[in-house]
């Protein structure tokens, strides 16, 4: 059985393995929106193949709901077995490398006989590559490097993918009679981005029953380890799981302990040690090392060691501990519940899969005060971006929708970062938005001086603007660009014409944590954004808050947790001088 990311992972394996068979371009697209369409799929996968109504959803028809069916019941589907089998294995592999498309593996197959990807590291590192005819130096590198970033990447998962499957594994455990407590720890608690499995903390008097219970979850393909004291998962997606058992007493003990990070436990023990105490796996020892000091919470843990509790997604070994004994409660970080507006949001204007009409629709149904419609500029041809006279037949749509909608649409745009530094729109144009994102989206690989001078020009451009997903990110697949961000969040602070984008898309979560913090150093401002391009991806939300806790931000820095008046006012593109 398949979740729907396995389901979208196999159509586009399907795609992929007929465009290298020279399949007609239309056939293996439909492959790729019919992926698109499943990772954006509202409600339950399940549900609508057993309702019959895959094919009510846009990009879906029969041929492929079947086949989504049967990938969703058993993992295969005939014609992906077919396409496998006329294929050598190393080829899947070949097909995971970031800026290597089915194109160029059928080439260099042809040229050089490459069918695996140790074939092709060795070829890159011999320098045959680069002798290809299409391909060259340049490109020889970056394919290296993709390599290289999928080698690093291992078997860790991104959280995109990784919590779905967690939130529905801590609710199947949480049904059982026998379990008085559940909670997800580890990465996953505390929001890296990428996971190397999932971590889960039961307690019950009655463990044996509990890991039957476990045995049983939908989603597991096989069990791994099966004990009392701990049960393991392999779970659709490359994903394991591990669930620890243990009496109600020792909850909150194993659950900070599985929590980690390494460092925060290793900082956490000095000061046990400081104090008298020993901490270890099974709790806190008294100084006379004969008491066990009794933990019901893990608040009680902290204030044991004179801290305040510490939020899971700061306990990382970076300073929390001193920050927390220097008086910082870290009790006011940005909640997703904070939230009074959606951010950064795509419609079928440009690349959204989505009318205005249905992300408004959908923002409403949140409960969401307010929308941003922040489509592509000309020079992101690819996302079909608006030049100024669909922009103008944008906003009339944008009115007619406001009349039937409560959620407050605000017109806006996501302007690209030319190579100079400036922004695809002139200054008439920013002038009647309300709101401008930033980003770039091309001219990635510059090297870190022209990378450093474009985004600084960018920073003193006359007008209000977020800076979108700042360090052009995509998890597994490319590195961030080549900049000194020090140098760039200066002139951020210094123009006050900016505030800094938390991308909330499980593949950016863009600026990181540190990039954050440097942020915060200078008093820069903050929007957490969904970069939403179906209603579904509102949802990632919650993924903007993970990343903007992690780097410390707290609520009252973020603009839009606030009313949708003071935020237009704090965000008004015509400058700061007019907010």
């Amino acid at each position: 059985m398949l979740d729907k990311m396995g389901v979208a992972r196999a159509l586009r394996e399907i795609g992929g393995l007929l465009e290298l068979k020279g399949e007609n371009p239309f056939k293996v697209r439909a492959y790729e929106n019919g992926a698109r369409a499943v990772e954006a799929l509202e409600g339950d996968l399940a549900d609508k193949i057993a309702s019959g109504t895959l094919t009510d959803v846009p990009g879906i028809g029969e041929a492929l709901a079947k086949k989504i069916g049967e990938l969703h019941a058993t993992g295969l589907t005939p014609l992906l077995e077919r396409l496998r089998a006329e294929h050598p294995p190393g080829v899947l592999e070949l097909l995971e490398v970031p800026d290597l498309g089915p194109k160029k593996i059928a080439t260099l197959h042809a040229a050089l006989g490459i069918a695996s990807l140790a074939e092709l590291e060795r070829a890159c590192a011999e320098g045959r590559v680069r002798e290809v005819k299409g391909f060259g130096e340049k490109t020889e590198r970056k394919i290296a490097d993709g390599i290289r970033r999928l080698r690093e990447r291992g078997h860790r998962v991104p959280i995109g993918d990784a919590l779905p499957v967690a939130e529905r594994l801590l609710d199947y455990v949480r049904t059982s009679p026998v379990c008085a407590r559940a909670e997800l720890a580890g990465s996953v608690r505390r929001w890296q981005e990428t996971v190397g499995g999932i971590d889960l903390v039961a307690a019950s008097d009655d463990p044996a029953a509990l890991a039957d219970h476990l045995l049983a979850f939908p989603l597991a393909l096989e069990p791994l380890a099966q004990g009392q004291a701990r049960t393991a998962l392999r779970l659709p997606g490359g994903l394991q799981a591990e669930v620890r058992v243990v009496p109600p007493a020792r909850f909150a003990t194993e659950l900070h302990h599985l929590t980690g990070s390494r460092a925060h436990h290793a900082a956490l023990r000095a000061r046990a040690a400081d104090l008298g105490y020993v901490l270890g796996e099974h709790g806190l020892v008294g100084p006379d090392a004969a008491v066990r000091v009794p933990v019901e919470t893990e608040a009680a843990l902290y204030a044991a060691l004179g801290l305040p509790w510490l939020p899971p997604e700061v306990r990382e070994g970076e300073g929390e501990l001193e920050a927390a004994l220097a008086g910082d409660r870290f009790d006011d970080l940005v909640r997703v519940e904070d939230l009074r507006g959606l951010v950064h949001c795509h419609t079928t204007w440009s690349d959204g899969r989505a009318t205005v009409e249905e992300m408004a629709l959908a923002a409403d149904a949140l409960g969401f005060e307010y929308l941003t419609i922040t489509d592509h500029t000309s020079a992101a041809f690819y996302a079909h971006g608006l030049d100024e006279d669909r922009l103008a037949r944008q906003w009339d749509e944008i009115a007619a929708v406001q009349e039937r909608v409560r959620v407050r649409l605000l017109r806006g745009t996501e302007a690209d970062i030319l190579e100079d530094g400036a922004l695809d729109w002139p200054d008439r144009v920013l002038e009647r938005l309300d709101v401008v994102v930033a980003s770039i989206h091309q001219r990635h690989g510059q090297d870190e001086d022209a990378m450093t001078r474009r985004l600084v020009r960018m920073m003193e451009v006359p007008a209000f603007k977020i800076w979108g997903h700042g360090l052009g990110r995509l998890l597994g697949e490319r590195d961030p660009v080549a900049c000194r961000l020090e140098e760039i969040l200066d002139a951020a602070a210094r123009s006050g014409r900016a505030a800094i984008e938390v991308n909330g898309d499980p593949r950016r979560l863009d600026l990181p944590p540190h990039g954050l913090r440097l942020a915060r150093e200078r008093g820069l401002r903050f929007v957490l954004s969904v970069d939403a391009h179906s209603t579904a991806a509102l949802q990632f939300a919650r993924f903007a808050a993970g990343t903007a806790r992690r780097g410390w931000v707290r609520r009252g820095e973020v603009l839009n947790t606030l009313p949708a008046d003071e935020f237009m006012a704090a965000v008004r593109p015509a400058g700061a001088a007019n907010r």
